[in-house]
């Protein structure tokens, strides 16, 4: 096959490489650029886009003999991936960019481009795994999987590609056991990026100061803080700063009259004010869900397609631990909904990813649109 390697400049995407061309494929490494602001290509960048990325990336492709280019897509970049976070912020929800890039640019933009030029795969760095099972009419599906190492695992982030991108992707590390495999893998190859540091933080965040760039986006816009009973407790420079969960730099001008400490329990973008109140204002279990992706065949065992609830597991954020649920895909909608089983979740909010799991399997994906208590929280 013709595979497009998405070379990121760090190990994992370089390791994927190399093994797609030991598997016999016709590879070509390309690395994405997605700013537009040089800065954010600095010495030191914590992200995944620096000067130095496109120059570990075209010295990984030079050991493995690859041809290698440099896609500019830093615009779609800015008007999907960032435009999508500074509007969701500002509607007081929560957005996971990883997620959105993987949508909107790894497998949208990037996988697109590439079948447009012939390319039957794209490969990529990520840790999960797909398996091709045999379905009930006897037509085969690629299935997403949990990959073997589960503190790398990123099927949370992948589940927003849906079925279809799905049969053009391929995760050569999914069944790796742990990094440090990877990075030994990488220095057997004579690959220099072997001990290179993992990128974190939001990429087009350089500084990692998500407050001040959303401030300097979207400008100053002064409000109050105020508690579940409307007297107003502090201060804010803009409601999109905060996040329901939150209970650092909330900048509260008098504690709490029980003396406990208080989080944000919502956001009201229409107002532009933070509400504050005790923990258990947090705790939901229950969630309703929008713009939902389901993979092939992934209902059709539990006839759940005609709005029937099943057994499984959801997970709403990328690290956490995914938890018993009765779901339900929502009839003649794009919807879901879950209700918790096993135990409730604290601080979910809207904006945030909810992936619908049986077992390692991915079901489908959607974002949260709300997230409440079936019965109300004394407090």
């Amino acid at each position: 096959m013709r595979v497009l390697a998405a070379m990121s400049g760090g190990v994992d995407s370089a390791v994927a490489a190399a093994l797609a061309v030991e598997a016999g494929h016709d590879v070509v490494g390309v690395h994405m650029a997605l700013s537009r602001n040089r800065d954010q290509f600095r010495t030191g960048s914590r992200g995944c886009c620096s000067i130095e990325d496109a120059g570990d990336a075209r010295r990984a492709a030079d050991v493995l003999g690859i041809p290698y280019y440099v896609w500019d897509l830093s615009e779609r970049f800015e008007d999907t991936v960032v435009a999508d976070f500074l509007a969701e912020y500002e509607a007081g929800r929560t957005p996971n960019p990883c997620v959105r890039c993987n949508e909107h640019i790894k497998f949208e933009a990037l996988l697109d481009k590439a079948t447009a030029l012939g390319f039957d795969a794209v490969a990529t760095g990520h840790y999960a795994q797909v398996v091709t099972r045999e379905l009930p009419d006897g037509t085969t599906a690629r299935e997403l999987h949990r990959a073997t190492d589960a503190e790398k695992d990123q099927s949370y982030v992948l589940a927003v590609m849906g079925p279809e991108r799905l049969e053009r992707a391929m995760f050569p590390l999914g069944g790796f056991a742990s990094k440090a495999e990877v990075r030994a893998e990488a220095a057997r190859r004579g690959l220099s990026v072997s001990a290179k540091p993992d990128s974190y933080d939001i990429c087009f965040v350089a500084d990692g100061d998500t407050r001040g760039f959303l401030r300097d986006r979207l400008g100053s816009r002064p409000g109050v803080v105020v508690d579940t009973d409307g007297a107003v407790v502090g201060e804010h420079d803009g409601a999109y700063a905060y996040t329901v969960g939150q209970r650092r730099g909330l900048g509260l001008g008098r504690p709490a009259a029980d003396g406990r400490p208080r989080y944000v329990v919502d956001v009201r973008a229409d107002t532009n004010t933070v509400v504050v109140g005790p923990a258990e204002l947090l705790t939901v279990d229950r969630i309703a869900g929008e713009r939902t992706v389901w993979f092939a065949g992934a209902l059709a065992a539990d006839g759940a397609g005609a709005g029937e609830w099943f057994d499984a597991q959801v997970q709403v954020r990328a690290h956490g631990a995914a938890i018993g649920a009765r779901v339900r895909a929502v009839p003649g909608g794009a919807g879901l909904e879950v209700a918790l089983t096993e135990r409730p979740l604290r601080g979910v909010a809207a904006g945030q990813s909810v992936v619908v799991y049986r077992g390692t399997q991915v079901l489908g994906q959607a974002t949260v649109s709300r997230a409440w208590r079936a019965a109300p929280v004394a407090v």
